[in-house]
């Protein structure tokens, strides 16, 4: 194996080492035999996690020029003088603040489920208490360590200050959270600041504040087993050794660091180290033996598991053989029933697109850690690591197809709206930069650059990661190296269920994000979408919960009325967390990674079975920008029960702003009345409970609702949505929850916690033949709305039709059937197929026409006949003529007008043009001219 292969020593140079005689150490299998040498048989020195190869005095000079690191280290340094001074007066202040058992010293921990039960047993030393439970929601705030009790262990449990009223009482470690593990962190980060200041410094005051408190957590932990749980819950298969959680073990970060920067401050002073490195083998055992192997569990569990196999010698240097090697094997290499190997968790991506199956945030997450474990290993080996992992790589780049246009993540899932982790990118530019790679670093630093000019990120760095691994100063950037080349109109990640489409430029940017339910950190949500204009997310998902157990999360965040979709019955849902429930991609445009010359409009065309209710549903969602310069968004969802019975189905919209109001068709303010429907007394699931201020009206018309968003300082933002109507529909409007989802770059700091209003469009019947239908027409209250009118007609067989009516006298035609083989003939119009787009100006003269899934399509004298297959064709009038795309064999009819006489066609293929030909006339229609595509072209232009 490769990696291993690089730590291998002889026999010979082991018999070299100088040894201090056998020590002693219970590890749960073998005898530990320590090695009191800063260097293992391999020759490594240590500090060697972070530290490494460059003399300290040239690390010192170096940093010593560059202002953010020299912050970084000042502010590391400010933070420990209060804790020196409090230390000097009272040497025990800091370690008397740890949570341990000091009274009772109990050796054993039990947990019940995601929670703290008891412990008992007996230990020569005061042990490391465990955590009080797996849920990080509490009603209680973590102490300042000056008001932690010192030698905390009292039955009546922790001592704490409610968040609500500020009242100090004595809680129980089931309802404390993370606060016991996370005090303890923040004592171990202090040690770890302390042990970096000893290296670089030489003071030994440093070393003597960290050593007591890194031995007194490593002696309780070597005296301390791992937990027991006693029931049969999942809790079994996912403890720590100090957490619920093997990916929440973080202060092992510290704990080696400490080691590694002290190791030969603790030689020095002839400390014992066989009890530290047992307890490191211990956690990495456990890590080994616990966790979620496919998902981002994984990547985390395999990070702690790298600094454990850097902080230790060479496997030949323990009896049991588990050192450097060892540890890596089963981060790298070898996998286990709960820890599957580095080069077998990256087959999980999306080989294609880049894409990790799980929501976005944890996706990216999932990216930093494996680029900060490739890193750590890279500065061991110096094999240019992530050039052997180039999948991390690609799926760095990807993320940038997540972005909203103001530059943030979509929220789908347990997601939220944020940058990209700048980190990705520094860990990029100082691997390029260390193996010469000048036009890939010149890539990656215009795009952190970009950040960093848009104010979403500082290079003030956070922790000693970056003060070692990120380049002193940025490089030049290539010209306009923005996202730009790196988002596509539309994108599509089948391995979590989502299709982004975009339009349009600058203020007039739109994005739709449809979402279904696949992966990991999924909701059960259906057919889902977010959707950005006006610079925000205006129809924002709701993101997660005050936690994964918190009945918020559970009954209402995680559920279908949480989000833009349909609820069948009141009781749509299915298992969420980890769901496998997607949808069909059935069409769209343009295709996934391809810009096409049309930029007129988007789509796509989704399917999905709910399987609560067995029901049918379809969602058809386009974009199309208009003349004036807002776009807007075309929206219609079929939802129908398989087997026809009776049935509920409730049309849900949620929208950032603080009014809703509801117009009929005539342009009048409705009123509505309060009612005591949407609720779970009536056999609506929980979710409904969680609305308030519900109020209902009955319209059988069309009609319009308005959302307006306040913001200081900026216009009204306003969304307002046409409506199709229908015979008996119920509208309600209600205020629901916060959302969870959005931030301050997709919306504006009055809707940061605030309650957000949403639209429930309710059926007593099929939505099939006649679906929800919604334009989204997102303006501003400065600016002329571009449309004036929006009707609806359908043909009496599902296929509908939206005429959208501009100020400026153009109209768009669009018609839509339930699918390819949908037929209609009326009022002009002959389509068999799913989807044409038809845009007249004020003159008749057609603009554009876009045809999706079209056999035949006849109007207005012009003819579009597909070879076989159903056909993807965008027609656009130009000052050149008509520029045509096609993805599949068509004839073309197009009639002639007294200003426009189309007589020849020049075809592009491979960005060239590869002929010119003349149009036939219609031998039965002479003033029809033919033209014929018989493959797909990039483009053919007509005159």
């Amino acid at each position: 194996m490769r990696i291993t292969s690089i730590f291998l020593c002889g026999l010979l140079v082991c018999l070299l080492l100088v040894q201090i005689g056998p020590i002693q150490a219970k590890t749960g299998e073998k005898n530990v035999l320590i090695i009191a040498n800063s260097k293992d048989s391999s020759g490594q020195g240590h500090p060697r996690i972070y530290a490494g190869s460059e003399p300290k005095k040239d690390f010192f000079q170096r940093v010593n020029k560059i202002e953010w690191k020299n912050r970084l280290i000042e502010r590391k340094k400010e933070g420990l003088e209060k804790y020196l001074k409090l230390w000097r007066k009272e040497p025990d202040w800091l370690v008397s603040r740890l949570q341990m058992n000091w009274k009772t010293k109990h050796s054993n921990v039990y947990l019940r489920g995601g929670k703290f039960s008891h412990s008992d047993g007996g230990a020569p030393v005061p042990t490391v208490r465990y955590s009080g439970t797996r849920d990080w929601a509490t009603e209680y705030s973590s102490p300042d360590l000056e008001d932690v009790i010192p030698y905390l262990d009292d039955d009546r449990g922790l001592y704490l200050q409610r968040k609500d009223n500020k009242k100090w009482e004595w809680v129980e470690p089931p309802s404390t959270g993370h606060i016991i593990e996370g005090i303890n962190r923040k004592i171990m980060r202090l040690a770890e600041d302390a042990a970096l200041m000893y290296w670089m410094t030489g003071d030994e005051k440093y070393a003597e504040f960290a050593t007591p408190i890194f031995f007194h957590y490593m002696d309780g932990m070597y005296y301390r087993n791992a937990p027991e749980v006693l029931d049969d819950s999942s809790q079994n298969g996912i403890s720590g050794l100090a957490t619920f959680e093997v990916i929440h073990e973080a202060i092992v970060v510290s704990l080696a660091v400490t080691y590694d920067f002290l190791f030969d401050y603790f030689n020095k002073e002839g400390k014992d180290l066989s009890r530290s490195q047992a307890v490191f083998q211990k956690w990495g055992d456990q890590i080994i033996k616990n966790g979620v192997p496919d998902n981002n569990w994984n990547l985390f569990q395999a990070r702690f598991l790298t600094y454990i196999a850097m902080v230790l010698e060479d496997d030949t240097n323990y009896a049991n053989g588990k050192g450097q090697q060892y540890y890596l094997k089963y981060t790298f290499d070898t996998s286990t029933d709960r820890q599957i190997a580095i080069k077998e968790s990256l087959l999980v991506y999306d080989q294609e697109n880049g894409i990790w199956p799980e929501s976005a945030s944890y996706s990216m997450h999932v990216t930093t850690t494996l680029l900060e474990i490739l890193t750590l290993l890279d500065h061991l080996t110096n094999g240019n690591e992530l050039a052997n992992y180039p999948i991390v790589e690609k799926a760095a780049l990807a993320a940038f197809q997540y972005l909203f246009p103001s530059g943030h993540t979509v929220g789908f899932g347990d997601s939220g709206h944020k940058i990209i982790p700048p980190e990705n990118f520094e860990l990029l530019i100082a691997n390029y930069r260390k193996y010469g790679q000048k036009d890939k670093e010149s890539t990656i630093t215009g795009l952190l650059q970009d950040l960093i000019r848009k104010g979403q990120y500082e290079r003030k760095g956070r922790g000693m990661f970056e003060l070692f691994f990120y380049v002193d100063e940025l490089g030049e950037a290539k010209p306009d190296d923005t996202a730009g080349g790196l988002v596509t109109p539309t994108f599509y990640a089948p391995n979590v269920s989502m299709f982004i489409q975009r339009l349009g430029e600058g203020q007039h940017a739109m994005m739709v994000s449809t979402v279904g339910s696949y992966g990991n950190h999924a909701h059960s949500n259906g057919i889902s979408i977010e959707l950005y204009a006006n610079n925000y997310v205006l129809g924002p998902d709701m993101g997660r919960g005050a936690s994964y157990w918190h009945p918020d999360h559970r009954e209402y965040y995680s559920q279908f009325p949480a989000h833009n979709t349909v609820v069948v019955d009141g009781i749509s849902r299915y298992n969420s967390m980890r769901s496998y429930n997607p949808y069909t991609l059935d069409n769209c445009f343009p295709k996934p990674l391809e810009t096409p010359e049309f930029k007129k409009a988007t789509f796509s065309k989704v399917s999905f079975i709910e399987p609560k209710t067995m029901s049918n549903q379809q969602r058809l969602t386009a974009q199309v920008q208009t003349n004036l310069g807002p776009g807007y968004v075309l929206d219609i969802f079929r939802s129908g029960k398989i087997i026809d019975t009776t049935q509920v189905h409730d049309y849900f919209y949620h929208n950032l702003g603080q009014t809703l109001q509801i117009f009929d068709k005539k342009g009048e303010l409705v009123d509505l009345s309060a009612t005591h429907e949407l609720t779970s007394e009536n056999g609506e699931q929980k979710a409904y409970d969680y609305f308030t201020d519900k109020r209902k009206v009955v319209l059988n018309d069309d009609f319009s609702a308005l959302f307006t968003l306040k913001s200081q300082g900026q216009t009204d933002n306003l969304m307002k949505m046409w409506v199709k109507g229908q015979s008996g529909q119920q509208i309600y409007t209600v205020n629901g929850p916060r959302s969870k989802a959005i931030s301050k770059g997709t919306a504006p700091q009055e809707m940061i916690g605030a309650s957000i209003p949403a639209i429930i469009l309710r059926r007593n019947q099929a939505a099939w033949n006649s679906p929800f239908i919604s334009v989204f027409n997102p303006t501003k209250a400065d600016e002329q709305n571009p449309i004036r009118e929006v009707t609806f007609r359908e043909d009496g067989f599902g296929t509908q039709i939206v005429e959208v009516d501009m100020i400026n006298g153009s109209r768009d035609m669009i018609t839509t059937g339930q699918s390819e083989s949908s037929y209609m003939k009326n009022n002009g119009i002959e389509q068999h197929g799913l989807l044409s787009i038809v845009r007249r100006s004020g003159t008749g003269k057609v603009d554009f026409l876009m045809l999706a899934g079209v056999n035949v399509f006849k109007y207005g004298g012009w003819e579009i006949i597909s070879q076989g297959k159903p056909c993807t064709v965008t027609i656009e009038s130009t000052e050149n003529g008509l520029l045509v795309q096609n993805d599949q064999p068509v004839l073309l009819r197009i009639t002639r007008n007294p200003g426009f006489f189309p007589a020849t066609m020049s075809i592009y293929k491979n960005d060239g043009l590869i002929e010119t030909r003349k149009g036939e006339a219609n031998r039965h229609d002479p003033n029809q001219v033919v033209f014929r595509l018989a493959e797909a072209y990039d483009k053919a232009v007509i005159n």
